[in-house]
């Protein structure tokens, strides 16, 4: 049986369009998503428990081995690297910082990549910094299906424009481009 995995990254401004991206859904995702965005571990979040009331879908932060399912969002836990393992289950990995931020879009696209390969579908949002450019090209690599926000809409346009100068994308898509896109995996 094929997998196949939706993700969705960003940083700076990239939080809320996905959000508004996922409440927009009129139908449940039946493939798995997994959401990573740079959060602060020393501030708590309702964050999924939020979410998980305004759609019907399973939501919820992913947790150490626990196996990936169909058909539920999943957000990257605070203060942790978000790893995929080959027997398609989490790994939650407290090594050092990349581009500044753990959880790290970068070290979640690659793991990510290297298990699901042209099955991976992944978005990259707004943001601050790089993070997320390289993991997106680690993507388009193996296959998979690489997007990125069109920067003239993102409200910080350096991590899709990092994205884009990598040449990682497979096209760049306004915010209702990316919502057709997303509701068509419905």
């Amino acid at each position: 049986m094929e997998r196949k995995i939706l993700l969705l990254a960003g940083s700076a401004g990239g939080f809320s369009v996905i959000l508004n991206i996922l409440k927009s859904l009129e139908h449940p995702i039946r493939i798995p998503v997994i959401v990573i965005v740079h959060r602060n571990p020393k501030y708590a979040s309702t964050i999924e428990e939020t979410l998980s009331k305004a759609l019907a879908q399973k939501i919820k932060t992913a947790d150490d081995k626990e196996a990936i399912e169909n058909g539920t969002i999943y957000f990257a836990p605070a203060g942790y690297h978000l790893l995929v393992e080959p027997d398609y289950s989490f790994s939650l990995d407290i090594s050092e910082p990349v581009q500044y931020s753990r959880p790290s879009i970068d070290v979640t696209f690659e793991s990510v990549a290297e298990v699901y390969r042209e099955n991976c579908i992944a978005i990259l949002f707004s943001g601050a910094n790089q993070d997320g450019a390289q993991g997106l090209l680690m993507i388009k690599r193996y296959g998979g299906k690489t997007f990125v926000q069109d920067p003239t809409t993102a409200e910080v346009p350096v991590m899709p424009e990092a994205a884009i100068q990598l040449g990682a994308q497979e096209g760049i898509l306004t915010i209702q481009e990316i919502k057709d896109y997303i509701k068509q995996l419905t």
